[in-house]
């Protein structure tokens, strides 16, 4: 699998996903973000990168479109955006898996650390070129 490819990983609803108005709570919704990212990476980077990096999130940003309910199957599909040395926009779509219908989409800023230090550290060229499909632009470089 290339890192370039979306990634799709199926997500059972558990009935502590269920919030008081019947539905998926919101905050499900960012932990499924996180482990459909979580997942690609396990699945598509190289191993020494993986033993080498772990990531931190420094923005969120969710639009939630249609309710997800106990017996949906969901996915989540994610890919990387633009990427600079420290900062990578990763996209999701949380889908409904019956009729594939985008129940929530988030754009995640996240950011490489080393796992010995715990500092933000650039990822080499060939992680960038195997992940992003660009340069990053606007607020998010900044960041």
């Amino acid at each position: 699998m290339s890192g370039l490819d979306p990634f799709e990983l199926r997500i059972t609803i558990e009935r502590g996903d269920i919030d008081a108005l019947g539905h998926v709570n919101n905050v499900t919704y960012v932990r499924w973000v996180q482990d459909a990212a979580t997942a690609h990476w396990t699945a598509a980077a190289p191993p020494e990168e993986q033993l080498r990096l772990a990531w931190i999130i420094l923005r969120h940003e969710i639009d939630y479109k249609v309710s997800a309910v106990l017996g949906d199957g969901i996915i989540a599909r994610t890919w990387v955006g633009g990427a600079s040395k420290l900062r990578f926009e990763r996209l999701t779509e949380i889908l409904r898996e019956k009729d594939r219908a985008v129940l929530a989409k988030a754009r995640t800023i996240w950011c490489p650390i080393d796992r010995a230090t715990g500092k933000p550290v650039s990822v080499s060229p060939a992680v960038r070129a195997g992940f992003s499909r660009g340069p990053l632009s606007g607020q998010a470089a900044a960041l």
